[in-house]
């Protein structure tokens, strides 16, 4: 296990970019920017909470961190080591490290397999020295890390609810006992009874564990209980990166004005102005010029149209991608 608060994941000027189409009739030259010069470091033990809209680009870039999707540019850096390049035979060892916590418990499963063949799975792929014995006791040792026992090793997955199938996802995840997690939306699936518990369990893995985890999901009160740190995505680029509560206290992104603006709050009492977002989401194909959130901003200027902004610290730890920032603190541009 690397040791808490050390550097294990650094990504620099990521892309992940799709041309559109094929064949004769391809649309030459148009590009899908689902990913585009994404930065940003993750401590072990660490949790970072990416949100955006649907179509931002947050479950491509999890999935392009963990080389299941192959980078376009830019550098991927997981425990030292450069993986960005690396074959399919030396990425190998390194999956173990890096593991995914699917978002659909119930497509996530194989429905032909017990759940004892499932978790055994990945020690038979990675760890093929276990004896049968050894496996059966490591599948035992994950279905307790996550409350489960070890009879439902024989069971199948359409006997359990939707909780208890997020459960199991998250123990084969553990099965190699990795440093690091991509939870993409792993509560979104689940009754809103049922979500909590799956979050306080991860909560509680990462605690025993040491795990860092990359959570991606849409809804804000989630990512504010779970989250050391949060980055907010739109179209394909970070907007603002900063501490929860430096976040949830004092958003310094149009955007992030925005979504914490259209959060549902209990109590009227403490609900802030709403801000309505003008027009579309425009096309990741076709964005505005400059800063592409500028056609929705309520402070958009001139200058947002010249150039994109990049992401710069604007107080300490609290990182924002806004030019009318840039402009207020005589940053260079």
């Amino acid at each position: 296990m690397t040791p808490p608060g050390t550097a294990l994941l650094e990504v620099e000027g990521l892309r992940k970019w799709f041309p559109l189409g094929s064949g004769p009739f391809a649309r030459l030259g148009e590009t899908l920017k689902a990913v585009d010069d994404v930065s940003f470091r993750m401590r072990a033990g660490e949790v970072l909470g990416l949100v955006g809209e649907s179509g931002s680009g947050k479950t491509t870039l999890g999935r392009t961190v963990l080389r299941l999707t192959e980078p376009s540019g830019g550098s991927i850096r997981f425990a030292g080591r450069e993986i960005t390049h690396l074959s399919r035979r030396a990425l190998r060892p390194i999956r173990q490290k890096m593991q995914l916590v699917f978002q659909d418990p119930f497509a996530s499963l194989n429905p032909r397999m017990t759940i004892g063949r499932i978790l055994a799975a990945p020690l038979i792929i990675h760890r093929p020295e276990l004896s049968g014995r050894e496996r059966e006791a490591r599948v035992a040792e994950a279905l307790a890390l996550v409350g489960l026992s070890p009879g439902h090793a024989a069971r199948y997955p359409h006997e359990f609810s939707g909780g208890q199938r997020q459960r199991v996802g998250i123990a084969r995840a553990l099965m190699l006992r990795p440093d690091f997690l991509v939870a993409d939306e792993p509560v979104s699936a689940l009754d809103v009874s049922i979500q909590a518990q799956v979050v306080n369990l991860l909560l509680e893995l990462r605690e025993r564990l040491g795990l860092a985890m990359l959570f991606i999901t849409h809804d804000l009160a989630v990512v504010a209980h779970i989250s050391d740190r949060i980055a907010v995505m739109y179209l394909g680029r970070l907007v603002e990166l900063a501490p929860a509560a430096a976040l949830f206290g004092t958003p310094r992104h149009p955007y992030t004005e925005a979504l914490l603006a259209a959060a549902p709050v209990p109590d009227p009492a403490r609900r802030g102005a709403r801000i309505l977002l003008q027009g579309d989401l425009p096309s990741p194909t076709d964005p505005p010029s400059g800063c592409a959130f500028r056609s929705r901003c309520r402070y958009a200027q001139a200058a947002c149209a010249e150039a994109v902004p990049m992401l710069r610290e604007v107080r300490p730890g609290h990182f924002s991608a806004c030019i009318r920032e840039e402009l207020a603190l005589g940053l260079p541009r």
